[in-house]
């Protein structure tokens, strides 16, 4: 039996970060247990390499979520990292970390220390930004290499200037002092190359020699005695594999995300103890909030069709894919080291009392169905839009004690009215900004949801039959004060009731933020890491 000071469940974003910042103290032990392998194939390098990866079940988990009352009976596929760097080895690669009255509100649901004021010194600590940005906000020293799109796209440069014709400001810093506008998308993307938590924080740990990285080492259970934890059971290689354990002198932490996160909880016995008895699981400590909450963006994508300019459908195919390759492996430019994603827009629905409430992405590229991953044919360009902070909540819940079945994940996309509202106003300010004069000398014709739809409940018929996850859960272990029924932490990151146990990840979120998730996981375990050592000032 092995014996660590502390031990991490995954090695995603959040797990690689506390893996760092727990191994500078050179009297430590860390050890990390992964259930995917190393982040060794090419295409997770490969910033284009994201289409190759999303179907991928060796480094990715290929979740798929259960049908809801508004997706048109449609399973949704959800895909999450499965090897070192987690989601960030297969993600978008943006860098987005929200407004800051997201971070406000969690400190008003009672969370001392999550305001704005409270976290802003952790992203500065984290990043390494090239580009502008006022140094008030902005940090130029840490791990995670931030950086500007430097190719430049006809397409891209007519899309923001139709936004601004609409009256949508330019904002050269959206993780500045104000989110709202428009402008080229940042990115974790650092010499035509991907920058994931694993490259930025976990691979310069290994040299400290305090460090054990198990991979392929899939969690079974957490071992406690009384009511602390004291260890983790694995199973090397999977099912079928060798039982194992680890065990925990200080603490047990959880990074495996919004899904897996709770998923091991439930098969430890803690959860609702109906749930749990349901599935003939002997129950440990009831916390009936473990899972439930999950909240996720929700985006259609419209789609026009593109006259007199190439886009990224043609330029990836053949001949000049070829092209492509030699550019990217001689220069590490052209479209093989750019996002999916080149252009963000921040703006308001005119449905709350909200700051800007939409957010939407532009890309000179069409997805066949609306999914990214599989380029369509035809010349064409994509407005994704989304409602920043949604609220419909759903679940994730164990299916049965087996360790190695996926887990139940119900988001319950567009239950709440309201949802349905601004989704609907998302899809229309797509129209009007794909349809605005200054791109009006690329644009064909409206492909979906298509010059048919005008009503609203056409375009939420539209936006329920092809809408799809953005790939951002979370709050499926929700930070809490200690009165609120549905907290499964606290808010230095304990699990409740129990000892030598935290979650940390993007499921402790209490309510969803207008971003992609993956800057502010990095933020929640950099500010965990100072909880766990004792330290409260982000400048030690």
């Amino acid at each position: 039996m092995d014996t660590f000071d502390y031990v991490i469940v995954g090695a995603g974003s959040a797990g690689c970060v506390l893996a760092n910042r727990l191994g500078e103290d050179a009297g430590v032990t860390v050890c990390v247990l992964e259930a995917g392998p190393r982040d060794w194939h090419p295409y997770i390098h490969l910033p284009a390499g994201f289409i190759k990866t999303f179907y991928d079940p060796r480094i990715n988990w290929c979740y798929s979520q259960e049908a809801g009352p508004w997706t048109a009976g449609r399973r949704i596929f959800a895909p999450r990292g499965k090897t070192l760097g987690g989601s960030s080895s297969i993600n978008g690669h943006i860098y987005n970390r929200g407004q800051h009255q997201d971070f406000d509100t969690w400190a008003q649901y009672g969370n001392r220390g999550w305001s704005y004021a409270d976290v802003l010194p952790y992203f500065r600590r984290l990043e390494r930004r090239i580009g502008a940005g006022e140094d008030e906000f902005r940090g130029r020293d840490g791990s995670l290499t931030v950086t500007d799109i430097g190719w430049r796209d006809p397409l891209c440069d007519a899309f923001i200037a139709g936004a601004v014709s609409l009256g949508i400001p330019r904002n050269p810093d959206y993780n500045g002092r104000t989110q709202e506008g428009v402008s080229y998308a940042q990115r974790t993307i650092h010499n035509g190359r991907r920058v994931s938590a694993a490259t930025a924080f976990l691979r310069p740990a290994l040299g400290r020699g305090n460090l054990a990285v198990r991979t392929h080492a899939h969690a079974t259970g957490i071992v406690f005695e009384g009511r602390r934890a004291v260890g983790v059971r694995y199973a090397k290689g999977g099912r079928g594999g060798a039982a194992r354990e680890v065990r925990a002198r200080k603490e047990v932490i959880l990074s495996g995300g919004a899904y897996n996160s709770p998923q091991l909880l439930q098969l430890s016995g803690v959860g609702d103890p109906a749930l749990l008895g349901s599935l003939g699981i002997d129950l440990h400590h009831a916390l009936p909030g473990v899972g439930e909450g999950l909240q996720d963006h929700y985006a259609p994508r419209s789609v026009a069709r593109v006259k007199n300019i190439r886009t990224i459908n043609e330029r990836a195919r053949g001949f000049n894919l070829a092209l492509e390759a030699i550019k990217w492996a001689a220069t590490r430019r052209g479209i093989l080291a750019l996002s999916p994603t080149m252009v963000y827009c921040f703006w308001h629905s005119g449905e709350t009392a909200e700051s800007s409430d939409l957010q939407l992405t532009f890309t000179p590229a069409s997805y066949k169905e609306g999914v990214q991953g599989k380029l369509e044919d035809e010349p064409g360009m994509t407005v994704a839009s989304w409602q920043q902070r949604p609220e419909s909540r759903g679940y994730v819940r164990c299916r049965s004690n087996d360790p190695f079945e996926a887990p139940l994940i119900q988001t319950n996309y567009l239950a709440a009215e309201l949802d349905r509202r601004v989704v609907v106003a998302g899809m229309k300010l797509a129209r009007r900004l794909l349809a605005s004069q200054p791109l009006s000398q690329y644009y064909a014709r409206e492909d979906f949801p298509g010059p048919g739809v005008e009503t609203d409940d056409e375009f939420l018929a539209a936006a329920t039959e092809r809408g799809t996850t953005t790939f951002h859960p979370g709050c499926t272990c929700r930070m809490g004060p200690a009165d609120a029924p549905w907290a499964v932490v606290d808010d230095r990151l304990r699990v409740r009731g129990l000892e030598g146990l935290r979650v940390v990840d993007a499921s402790i979120m209490p309510r969803m933020i207008s971003a992609n998730l993956n800057a502010s996981t990095m933020m929640i375990a950099d500010k965990a890491s100072d909880f766990i050592r004792g330290r409260d000032d982000p400048g030690n």
